[in-house]
């Protein structure tokens, strides 16, 4: 049997194994592309970043949210990678805490995978799920 831990102590935050890591670990093949993407877009990594978050909807009941923000919001987490930030609001947290952010470049497919921990069902698409 699995020992679970509750994240921040509200019962309706999704539940983690003890083994499990807290934060959000970001692939270095996501790293670069996020970098290459910011230069792209014109943001300073010294005040910008990448914003991951969760909205209501999507085919499965959740889906992910991914786009560049100026600067952090005052509750958010910052997580650092290099010159490279990742901002992420509390309510998403609850969801997002324990996910892998990657990048693929297949011969089928190009974009960011998120390995999620709290995700229970996905849609096909790969940016909606449930939990």
């Amino acid at each position: 049997m699995t020992e679970v831990v509750q994240i921040g102590g509200m019962p309706e935050a999704p539940a983690l194994p003890k083994t499990q890591k807290t934060g959000i670990e970001v692939t270095e093949r996501a790293v670069k592309r996020i970098r290459n993407a910011m230069a792209k877009e014109g943001i300073s990594p010294a005040e910008g970043g990448l914003r991951l978050g969760v909205l209501g909807g999507g085919c499965s009941g959740l889906s992910y949210s991914i786009r560049f923000d100026t600067q952090p919001r005052e509750r958010d987490r910052v997580f650092t990678y290099g010159d490279v930030r990742v901002f992420v609001d509390p309510k998403s947290f609850l969801y997002l805490n324990g996910m892998i952010l990657d990048y693929e470049e297949t011969l089928m497919r190009q974009g960011f995978n998120f390995i999620n921990p709290h995700s229970t069902k996905s849609c096909g698409c790969g940016s909606s799920f449930s939990a």
